[in-house]
């Protein structure tokens, strides 16, 4: 007997840590980058479009995870056994589009940019191999203000989603000020030989917020364990240095009136490390002077940002609310942007340093912070008015009346399966249709046609009990002549609207 043949087909499935969208998330997502890029060019940034893909090489070391065997990036060979990899963040590739059209360019050169990006990192909840960003950058000048004015940009940015004022914060802070904690602790921040460990120490700080101290600690010493049982080498720091990087970065919340003043005297004798907060101080002074208080934009001294080609003053949006977890447990979002000063990344390509500063946003951790707040209700697309049909033979009829509502500017789509009335009134409320459009021989012959509200009749057949009710109520089916379709389906909408 001859074996069945094996079935050889694919599995339906999604790699790890990647995700579909569709609907909802798509329009809220559009809807939130319009608003972005609104405030983006009113700043006067130019939007920039790059390649999903790039040289390897021009991606650079400051990779974001580099502890993983494909080292943090998705990568391949092309036809000449080049190394490329998909993009990791929206920042490597604006240094090699500066260095390749250096001339060309204004300096400084303000572009916004908007797309998904690739990091091949562990999967987690909420956490994705694949995610939207959308950066904001000047390159070609190191005036501490500009450093000032993407602070001020991000708290705009902010708000102009609808995240009201006390719900989040910009926080700064500035590696040359972490060099010297380095520095007092006997790292070199300057050698390749601690760049490891300078980088280790960096990114144990920088997950303060969802570790904790004594986590850090762990980090910044003997290494941690973490609750699948994975375990992270720490820095192998002394006790002593432990507790001084701890000092250095409870600074903040130390609640002394001038903030700075404290980061000095720990930072005492270290040029480098003052000249740091000398430049804080300006960031703030100038933020403050153009109406963005404390509330807005503020010193912290656990900001860390854990990306390796920052130079200068880094920068994180933090939003300060609490939302409930499906566990009941208060749960807060924490940061949905960052950035900084990275004054040598294109240099890499030119050997001549060009100063540089910007910042990016998580769009799907925001959009999510936005649904928590309530305000991505607007962002649902209201389905198409569905044209039904009923007569096979009179099909050129039905699509006319689709494209004189497409020609008025509605949302219309002719039903284009082969189903009867109920499927199609079924297909009707799947697709989210606010009414659909009925005629039948009759009201062909009488040059009319049935407008059933199908939102106004899932209200009344839920809330209405009553028949005398039903019927003294508003219709929700109404019989109009051909000329006026367009204005009945205009009126409905606007009923639905918001």
């Amino acid at each position: 007997m001859s074996k069945a043949p094996k079935d050889n087909r694919p599995g339906a499935r999604l790699p790890r840590g990647l995700r579909d969208y569709a609907g909802d998330d798509i329009s809220g997502q559009r809807e939130m980058l319009d608003k972005l890029r609104v405030v983006f060019e009113r700043y006067g940034y130019d939007a920039l479009e790059t390649p999903a893909i790039e040289y390897t090489d021009a991606l650079g070391k400051f990779l974001p995870d580099t502890d993983r065997p494909n080292a943090g990036v998705f990568s391949f060979q092309d036809e000449d056994e080049q190394w490329m990899s998909l993009r990791y963040d929206m920042t490597a590739p604006l240094a090699r589009h500066v260095a390749e059209n250096f001339d060309k360019l204004p300096k400084p050169y303000r572009r916004y940019a908007m797309g998904p990006v690739w990091r091949n990192e562990k999967p987690g909840p909420g956490r994705y191999r694949q995610f939207m960003q959308c950066d904001a950058d000047t390159v070609g000048t190191d005036n501490v203000a500009a450093d000032a004015e993407a602070c001020m940009l991000m708290a705009d940015a902010m708000e102009a989603l609808g995240i009201p004022r006390g719900s989040y914060v910009v926080k700064m802070n500035n590696r040359k000020v972490l060099d010297g904690v380095l520095a007092s602790i006997g790292i070199d921040p300057a050698s390749e030989a601690d760049a490891g460990r300078r980088l280790t120490v960096l990114r144990a700080v920088d997950k303060l917020d969802r570790l904790g101290a004594k986590g850090v600690a762990l980090l910044l010493g003997p290494g941690r364990k973490d609750e699948s049982g994975d375990f992270t080498k720490g820095a192998g720091l002394e006790q002593a240095a432990i507790d001084r990087v701890l000092a250095f970065v409870g600074a903040s919340a130390s609640g002394a009136a001038d903030v700075f003043g404290v980061v000095e005297g720990i930072l005492a004798g270290n040029e480098g490390g003052l000249a740091g907060v000398a430049e804080l101080r300006a960031i703030d002074a100038l933020a403050k002077a153009a109406g963005y208080g404390p509330d807005r934009v503020t010193f912290d001294s656990s900001i860390v940002r854990g990306l390796d080609y920052y130079t200068g003053p880094v920068f994180e949006a933090e939003l300060t609310f609490e939302v409930t977890g499906d566990d009941g447990k208060p749960v807060r979002f924490g940061s949905v942007g960052g950035g900084g000063r990275y004054d040598d990344l294109v240099a890499r390509f030119t050997g001549q340093r060009v100063p540089a500063t910007g910042f990016s946003i998580g769009v799907s951790r925001l959009q999510a912070a936005l649904a928590h707040l309530g305000k991505a209700k607007s962002t649902a697309t209201p389905g198409p008015v569905v044209v039904l049909v009923m007569d096979k033979a009179e099909l050129p009829l039905y699509q006319k009346m689709a494209q004189t509502l497409r020609d008025a500017g509605i949302r219309a789509e002719m039903y284009l399966g082969t189903a009867g009335m109920k499927p199609q009134m079924k297909y009707a409320d799947k697709r989210g249709a606010p009414c659909v459009v009925i005629q039948g021989s009759q009201e062909r012959d009488k040059g009319e046609v049935q407008i059933k509200d199908l939102i106004e009749g899932a209200k009344r057949s839920a809330e209405i009990t009553d028949s005398k009710e039903w019927r003294e109520g508003r219709p929700a089916q109404v019989s109009v002549p051909e000329a006026q379709m367009v204005s009945t389906v205009r009126a409905i909408l606007a009923r639905h609207k918001g």
